[in-house]
């Protein structure tokens, strides 16, 4: 490896080698009025409505992915968090701790990503701060982004919203995201186009909240580590409700079912990056899958169950073959760094 082309303490000092990462290959890839004037903190002007604030960390491994990278993630995670309360994303902070010896060429590639990210989603970066940590310390690159949002007055999204009737809408195939990190990191290779479905959904949750009737919509979760299963067991509790979902109605693309079929995995718990539950009235059921498959991230969409009065956090598969099972949460870490 070139030194000349990695990453080094130095970078991480504050001095001259920091100020050319940030002028050089940060503000070359993320500038906007906010972050050049290189301040402590973003001023951010004064927005009605309600503040939300998210936050998440990033350490996947593989750094590449088909279908993305650990920066595209940072980004279309924390919009997606905001997102899920109903918020207008309106900015993100960029913090990254980076591995003295990392190849800048990477380094480059990663911000690349997360400026076309931004630049796509209409949310920028604003704020930021670099570490650098000695080499064995760190595993090449971890990312914390943080986010600030809007949500409308009148609009009040949580799983404890949700209520008996509730029509169990999934925006798309599960464990895609999941699946690929997995078969990446043991080698194997697949015919097909397995690929992460990392993606922004804050615009589809704005044509939701723009095209359905005030208090309709009531919950949304993106189904990531722990899946769709862990997903709807913490919805279905915190409403006290039973869920009930069908499997025959659930999309998962084959390339993801024959990978589960060979590592012995369930795709209900596979952790998915650019999907999201919605639980909406039963009168708008039909106009919300309507509205999401209208869009390029909910295409897919599909009515998979409902919620019921019954054993308060139960979830239950009905299966193809006319039988049911339990669904509990996801026991352990069946697969590490996934995002």
């Amino acid at each position: 490896m070139n030194p000349k082309n990695s990453i080094l303490l130095d970078h991480g000092s504050g001095g001259i080698a920091s100020q050319e990462l940030i002028s050089g290959l940060f503000l070359k890839h993320l500038d906007n009025k906010i972050l050049s004037s290189l301040e402590d903190s973003a001023v951010l002007e004064n927005h009605p409505g309600k503040l939300a604030f998210s936050t998440d960390s990033y350490v996947v491994d593989p750094i590449f992915f088909p279908g993305g990278d650990i920066g595209t993630l940072a980004v279309h995670g924390t919009i997606n968090d905001l997102a899920m309360r109903g918020a207008r994303p309106l900015c993100l902070s960029l913090g990254l701790i980076l591995e003295e010896g990392l190849d800048l060429d990477d380094l480059e590639r990663v911000i690349i990503s997360i400026g076309k990210a931004c630049k796509e989603a209409e949310v920028p970066i604003v704020t930021g701060d670099t570490k650098v940590v000695p080499r064995g310390k760190g595993d090449k690159i971890f990312i914390n982004t943080s986010g600030i949002g809007i949500v409308a007055e009148e609009v009040n999204i949580s799983s404890t919203m949700a209520r008996a009737g509730d029509v169990i809408i999934l925006s798309g195939s599960m464990g895609d995201h999941g699946i690929t990190i997995m078969t990446r990191r043991a080698g194997i290779s697949l015919d097909g186009n397995l690929a992460s479905d990392s993606a922004s959904l804050h615009k589809l949750v704005a044509l939701l909240l723009d095209g359905l009737p005030a208090d309709s919509l009531h919950t949304l979760r993106d189904p990531t580590r722990g899946g769709v299963a862990t997903s709807l067991n913490e919805i279905a509790a915190a409403a006290h409700l039973m869920a009930e979902i069908h499997e025959t109605d659930i999309p998962v693309h084959k390339e993801v079912r024959a990978a589960c079929e060979i590592m012995g995995l369930d795709p209900l718990y596979l952790a998915n990056e650019g999907k999201c539950l919605v639980l909406v009235a039963p009168e708008q059921a039909d106009e919300t899958l309507k509205l999401m498959q209208s869009t390029s991230v909910g295409k897919e969409s599909a009515v998979i169950g409902s919620l019921k009065k019954g054993t308060p956090g139960q979830v239950v598969l009905r299966t193809a073959i006319g039988g049911s099972r339990i669904l509990t949460p996801l026991h352990g870490e069946p697969l590490p760094r996934i995002c």
